[in-house]
């Protein structure tokens, strides 16, 4: 094996990683990939003075992609996916160049043709514009003002947003349909007689929203077979225990963009 050979092999973690999220699937990447070892190895890169370094080498992987006229299919389920996906193509090279390969922003530029400044300001607005698409509006459905008022709390020292707060169906269906949340934190018991299960049952219904139950009756579920309506976490609760649920919720696409994801 020469020297070159030995380069490109210690740097094709790197290329398979970065080619997979730039074309959006391993088999694309890795077909990607292939090409521009080729291309280094067979073709016009293949001179022993050839710069093999990873900036050179994404460089060609982003050249070769453009030259096939082939763009990022549409994202998988996965939040983050769909939320780089809605960025301008120059961005979203830039994001995982920067975020995913641990480039320097002026090693990135470099790789993309731009100016080191141009790309401080378009990382800078892509940064903000995945921190949006990935914050999540939540819906507090409790009729106890303190435990609303500790959940709020952590909803938004997690940086995502609070739209409301409801203590009955009436209120929690009036909420959703004014806000479009993206999660609820659903008590089971509630003022006016209400039952947070059937009120998940209607949200249900209505739209897919998913629901956290933050409940002192944890066994009310699976006494119902309800256990499919969303994780349960028992009072007292600890921050902590918000916090993770929160973020599994937020993370993991839901069953119907999962689904609408395959179909494509």
């Amino acid at each position: 094996m020469d020297q070159n050979t030995r380069h490109l092999m210690e740097h094709l973690p790197y290329l398979r990683r970065y080619a997979r999220a730039l074309t959006g699937t391993s088999a694309q990447g890795d077909a990607l990939v292939t090409r521009t070892l080729e291309w280094y190895l067979d073709g016009p890169g293949g001179s022993a003075s050839v710069d093999l370094s990873r900036g050179s080498l994404y460089r060609c992987l982003n050249q070769l992609q453009d030259s096939s006229g082939a763009r990022a299919g549409e994202p998988g389920p996965h939040p983050v996916e769909a939320a780089l996906h809605s960025l301008d193509e120059m961005d979203r090279r830039l994001y995982l160049l920067v975020n995913l390969e641990d480039l320097p922003v002026a090693d990135a530029a470099g790789v993309l043709g731009i100016a080191p400044e141009d790309a401080v300001e378009r990382l800078n607005f892509a940064r903000e514009r995945v921190r949006s698409k990935l914050t999540a509006t939540i819906l507090i459905v409790e009729d106890d003002a303190i435990i609303a008022f500790d959940l709020a709390e952590t909803v938004r020292g997690m940086g995502h947003t609070v739209c409301g707060n409801a203590a009955t169906m009436d209120q929690t269906l009036a909420l959703a349909a004014r806000h479009s949340p993206t999660l609820a934190l659903m008590d089971i018991r509630l003022a006016e007689g209400d039952n947070g299960i059937e009120v998940a049952r209607e949200l249900r219904r209505q739209r897919f929203l998913p629901v956290i139950f933050v409940t002192a009756f944890p066994n009310e579920l699976a006494r119902h077979g309800l256990e499919h309506l969303g994780p349960v976490i028992p009072k007292p609760f600890t921050r902590e225990q918000i916090e993770q649920a929160i973020t599994r919720a937020v993370f993991t696409p839901h069953p119907e963009e999962a689904s609408l994801a395959m179909k494509h």
